[in-house]
């Protein structure tokens, strides 16, 4: 019996250097954290697959990671290319990192037309001390973004607060999305389809 392909969903992180991005992906790749001091500088693409179910469905992300190349102009084609969903990453103690996020969901609409789109406030565990980003500011970004964004998360990669259940429910809303494409897909099909000819309506010949 032949097995059954689950589907794969790219996911890219986009936003400022510094943000947080390539913890997010040690987090979600290895569960793992490692701070400044001892992070080594890496260059280059990375991904990495994980697989859940939703509803019956399975479905794997592969979340990618510029590993620290954001600002290569050179990846940008390759980066957002069949990206599935963009999470945009900010800092909740750095009002700059937020501030730029319109200039990457740019990138996103223009590169990847069809992503979903989610906000990212990561360094929760930093937000009692330096509360310089608050929900009211990520709900006004989203309004200002005119539906665009499908959800927001508080993540702290540190800690690992957040971040598995930001990407369980990105996987359920893809999931979601998949669906409704399909069935819109469907409906399509039957919309085009050549129905037979009804004999009671067929025009008789006057001759």
């Amino acid at each position: 019996m032949a097995s059954v392909k689950v589907p794969e969903q790219k996911v890219i992180l986009c936003g400022e250097f510094g943000v947080g991005k390539s913890s997010l992906f040690r987090r979600y790749a290895t569960n793992s954290f490692v701070t400044a001091t001892d992070r080594q500088s890496t260059l280059g693409l990375d991904h990495y697959d994980k697989e859940y179910k939703v509803g019956g469905k399975e479905i794997r992300l592969q979340l990618w990671d510029t590993g620290g190349m954001e600002r290569v102009a050179s990846i940008t084609s390759s980066y957002y290319k069949f990206a599935e969903a963009a999470i945009l990453v900010f800092s909740l103690d750095n009002p700059a990192s937020f501030h730029v996020l319109s200039q990457h969901l740019l990138d996103i609409v223009t590169y990847a037309e069809n992503a979903k789109i989610f906000l990212c406030g990561n360094k929760a565990d930093l937000e009692g001390q330096t509360p310089q980003v608050n929900e009211s500011d990520m709900e006004n970004f989203c309004e200002q973004c005119h539906n665009l964004i499908s959800a927001t998360y508080k993540t702290s990669c540190k800690t690992g607060q957040g971040v598995e259940e930001m990407f369980a429910d990105i996987a359920h809303h893809l999931v979601q999305s998949n669906r409704s494409r399909l069935e819109l897909q469907a409906m399509d099909t039957e919309s085009f389809k050549i129905m037979p000819p009804d004999e009671a309506t067929e025009p008789t010949c006057l001759c």
